[in-house]
């Protein structure tokens, strides 16, 4: 009997697992548990799984890997539970035992994405819990192609670490007061009183994209701006630099916010900088670390003794002047996660970041509350390029010196966008190709994949109209007919999609769906190919049709955990 399936395991392996576990026992009591691993061999030839326990257990038994992979075989293929599963169990080359399934044991996994649908591939909630910080931009500015990639990696990580049980919190840090701030709202008051960039009296250093003429005119026409953190009316007065600034960073949290909903990103907290100051909790971890000992004053300024926990070289704290360095709030922000109860975090951030890694880890460890060493977490990734007709578009109107993520979902769409910026590892250089994003060919990988799903709802509604189909009777069709070798080769692409969403979440890698979405759809473009599902013999055609059935919503499950959407036509 299966297991219940909101236990979300699949029901052949664990048969297999707990076979493989007799088996170790009587070979050698009390196995270690690692030993009870199945691995999926890269060659189909060579089975649907094998197992290196033989070899693993050689030195600690004194016999010969061949010899106890001769008894493992020999137990396994004798235990009856096993036996309608697994087809063969042979040994290779050192010692590998490779197992062959039975066509029913492949066919089970078409019935188990049926029954479980959307969970198909999840885990059940644990008592984990994950604080996961991105995009984090400070607002003097529209959101930049590469916060635009933060935003779909934070997003799609959070969904992959939510399928395998953890508890997520999402979490934007942004620093709403300092140098840029200020910078920000002489820029806006230079346009309130009519100067433009490029004038003589034009402030040095000020911010020229047009966005801020934009912000000037709502701040003379005394409107009020809502964002998901904050609201602030304007005075329209152009000597009210405090309440220029105020109504500048509300109104570019407010486009923050307009950005990141038409990307599908909402978060759970918006974190300022400016609280760790105001509720002294930078004072505060800065006395921490003078308390733990880990910190002296050399040339009248103060230092971490950062080299006591793997930094290259000590770092300054507290500068002659009496202003902090900018890695002191860091590690006071981190602090309060830890102490939230964040045992795990997570920084997404651009690969300029680099150098406050071991930095704040260090801050973190010296202030002696326990933080692991490897703690936070970091995903670095690159920036990106964007191309347009062979060559590199590098400005917007908008914001004067880069391309927004705005921009690049009206030149395309966030489908496309979340898409293409997960489709690469973080720290790969990546190229943005707004033709290739815009083709309807198989070129286009999202558009590959989506079509993979949307030609499969177009045969399930001609099934359902011409036979009177109904698919709430799918799970429990007969799947004898699949035994065609393109029927195989599409089940064995669904069987490791579980596998695939925990090792994407175990390593932080989201861009491994995107791998998987494209051979799933390779998959099934192959099998339509191959094998006509509309036939006239029943129980062919339904048993095709659950097949199908199966790849859309294993295609749609992983596509949402992407924020891509699934169509249903096209």
């Amino acid at each position: 009997m299966a297991p219940p399936l909101q236990l979300r395991t699949m029901y052949v392996q664990t048969i297999m697992r707990q076979a493989l576990a007799q088996a170790l026992q009587a070979v050698c009591p009390n196995p270690a548990p690692e030993l009870v691993a199945l691995e999926r061999p890269k060659v189909a030839a060579h089975g649907d799984y094998a197992c290196t326990a033989a070899m693993a257990l050689a030195r600690q038994l004194k016999q010969p890997p061949q010899v106890l992979a001769q008894r493992l075989r020999e137990a396994l293929l004798a235990n009856p539970e096993l036996q309608p599963w697994v087809d063969d169990v042979t040994i290779a080359g050192p010692g590998f035992l490779n197992l062959t399934l039975t066509h029913a044991a492949r066919q089970h996994v078409v019935r188990e994405v049926l029954q479980q649908g959307q969970a198909f591939g999840q885990q059940p909630a644990t008592a984990q819990r994950v604080v996961v910080e991105f995009v984090s931009a400070n607002p003097t500015g529209p959101l930049h192609v590469g916060h635009g990639r933060q935003a779909a990696l934070g997003d799609a990580m959070c969904n992959l670490l939510q399928s395998q049980g953890w508890q997520v919190w999402r979490e934007f840090y942004y620093n709403d007061a300092g140098g840029q701030i200020q910078q920000l709202a002489l820029s806006v008051q230079a346009r309130l009183r009519g100067l433009a960039p490029g004038q003589p009296d034009w402030p040095e250093g000020a911010y020229n994209g047009e966005y801020i003429a934009d912000i000037a005119q709502a701040f003379l026409a005394k409107q009020t701006v809502q964002a998901d953190d904050r609201s602030e009316r304007a005075s329209g007065d152009v000597n009210d630099m405090e309440g220029i600034r105020r109504f500048a960073v509300a109104y570019l949290r407010h486009e923050q916010d307009l950005d990141l909903r038409a990307f599908g990103v909402a978060f759970d907290r918006y974190y300022l900088e400016s609280s760790l100051y105001a509720d002294g909790l930078v004072e505060q971890t800065v006395s921490k670390l003078q308390q733990t000992g880990h910190t002296y004053e050399a040339d009248g300024a103060l230092w971490l003794r950062s080299t006591d926990f793997g930094d290259d070289k000590d770092r300054v704290m507290r500068k002659s002047d009496g202003s902090y360095t900018y890695f002191v709030p860091d590690v006071a922000y981190h602090l309060t996660k830890w102490r939230r109860g964040f045992t795990q975090a997570i920084n997404i951030q651009g690969s300029d970041h680099h150098g406050t890694v071991a930095r704040v880890r260090a801050g973190l460890q010296a202030a002696g509350e326990g933080v692991a060493a490897g703690y936070p977490s970091y995903v670095l990734h690159t920036m990106v390029r964007v191309m347009r007709g062979g060559e590199e578009v590098k400005i917007s109107k908008r914001a004067g010196s880069y391309v927004t993520l705005r921009d690049l979902i009206g030149w395309t769409s966030a489908d496309a966008v979340r898409f293409f910026l997960l489709s690469r590892k973080p720290d790969t250089e990546y190229v943005f190709d707004i033709d290739l994003a815009l083709a309807q060919n198989n070129d286009n990988p999202v558009f590959y994949v989506q079509y993979a799903h949307a030609r499969i709802q177009s045969v399930l509604a001609q099934w359902g109209k011409l036979h009177q189909g109904q698919r709430e009777a799918l799970p429990h069709v007969s799947l004898a007919p699949l035994t065609t070798a393109p029927a195989q080769a599409l089940m064995r692409a669904l069987e490791v999609y579980p596998d695939v969403l925990a090792a994407a979440a175990r390593d932080l890698a989201p861009h491994d769906i995107t791998f998987y979405l494209r051979d799933l759809a390779a998959a099934y473009h192959r099998y339509y190919d191959a094998e006509r599902v509309l036939v006239e013999d029943a129980a062919v055609r339904d048993a095709r049709v659950a097949l199908i059935a199966a790849v859309a919503q294993v295609l749609a499950n992983a596509l949402a955990l992407l924020g891509v959407h699934a169509p249903q036509t096209m």
